[in-house]
């Protein structure tokens, strides 16, 4: 796939990731949070075995060899969702979302800065350092009430 595909996928992924907290959160007042998270993830869980059982290419027992925190993007995973469904509600899914972004941003730049995880290492410049104090600035203005 070509870069403004895989951009444009991305802006679409942003759209759902900004959606789902407050889907969740409206199924929460129905059978509680943490079993939000779970009906969330169980439903994600069978949507994904049927993609990989229609389109998979990888193999699975190759799982036997990943290191142990390779294991943890589920749990990261139960905890942000968890964490969006208790917060979206008392602080509206805008607040949340700008506190996301700018979480994600910080850390996207460590994990970039540092090359962890085997990644490229990108520095963090002035300029990028800046970017990320503009959106800190804007999500302050928009968790502000």
């Amino acid at each position: 796939m070509n870069n403004p595909t895989l951009i444009l996928l991305m802006l679409c992924g942003g759209m759902a990731i900004a959606v789902q907290p407050s889907i969740n959160a409206r199924l929460a007042q129905k059978i509680g949070p943490l079993e939000s998270s779970m009906v969330s993830f169980g439903v994600g869980t069978l949507a994904l075995l049927m993609v990989v059982l229609v389109t998979g290419r990888g193999n699975l027992r190759g799982i036997t060899t990943a290191d142990w925190w390779e294991l943890t993007g589920g749990f990261l995973g139960a905890f942000f969702v968890t964490l969006t469904i208790i917060c979206v509600p008392r602080l509206g899914t805008a607040a949340v979302m700008a506190t996301i972004i700018t979480g994600q941003l910080v850390a996207g730049a460590l994990l970039d800065h540092y090359g962890l995880f085997g990644l490229r290492q990108l520095p963090l410049t002035p300029l990028r350092l800046a970017g990320m104090l503009l959106l800190a600035g804007g999500a302050a203005l928009v968790i502000r009430r």
